[in-house]
């Protein structure tokens, strides 16, 4: 696959949808989209057998296999693989859901196409792509859950200053080019790091050490 292009694979069961949403994003010449997927087991048995995308844009009802159980194999099976879920479904259930199983991205079926576009870069660059409802959700079940909580299951000198200096970085979505700058060290320095945080966190993705980050109050910069 040509480096220079975000392949993606789109999962929905309207092929009205698929077809829509493929004429928007192939307009970027940054974009490629590889294959429209009419339910999860045909996204599935795509993935097993062809070169893998950068990003799967799934939808969670499909009929034979939904986005959330495809979200929960992709994960098992593609790890490295990037997915945004692009749904009617906006209860705070399903987002709070889908991103606990690694989805870099949730965003509404009603989002203005620039903000599509957008969130794809993001994630694509940067790993993942939280907007501000998103994180205050996950705000909202850190909370939640710690009031039931007796002890934390942090220790605070699990990661070194450096470690979280770079995650908070990462979560404000700066890029390893930009992180390496702000704390003038090198960017595979950056790089060693990140991998570090994910052996350390036990993350799969850039999306798990931001989701690692809120349940353990490592930031402040959630209002």
């Amino acid at each position: 696959m040509e480096s220079n292009l975000i392949h993606i694979v789109i999962a929905d069961d309207q092929r009205l949808f698929r077809k829509g949403i493929r004429f928007l994003l192939e307009r970027d010449t940054r974009i490629l989209v590889d294959f429209e997927a009419s339910d999860g087991v045909e996204l599935l048995n795509y993935l097993r057998t062809s070169a893998l995308p950068d990003i799967v844009l799934t939808d969670l009802n499909m009929p034979e296999l939904n986005g959330v159980e495809a979200t929960k194999l992709m994960q098992k099976e593609f790890s490295a693989l990037k997915i945004i879920a692009l749904t009617s479904h906006s209860s705070k259930s399903c987002i709070l859901n889908m991103i606990h199983l690694g989805a870099s991205c949730y965003l509404p079926k009603n989002s203005c196409p620039a903000d599509v576009l957008y969130a794809i870069k993001e994630v694509q660059d940067k790993g993942f792509f939280y907007t501000n409802e998103v994180l205050k959700y996950l705000h909202e079940d850190l909370l939640k859950h710690n009031s039931k909580r007796t002890k934390c299951d942090f220790d605070e000198s699990y990661l070194t200053g450096r470690e979280k200096e770079i995650l908070e970085l990462i979560c404000n979505q700066h890029t390893t080019i930009e992180i390496a700058e702000k704390l003038c060290i090198s960017p595979r320095t950056v790089e060693g790091h990140r991998n570090n945080l994910l052996l350390k966190t036990e993350s799969k993705n850039v999306a798990g050490l931001v989701t690692y980050a809120v349940k353990n109050d490592l930031l402040n910069f959630i209002k």
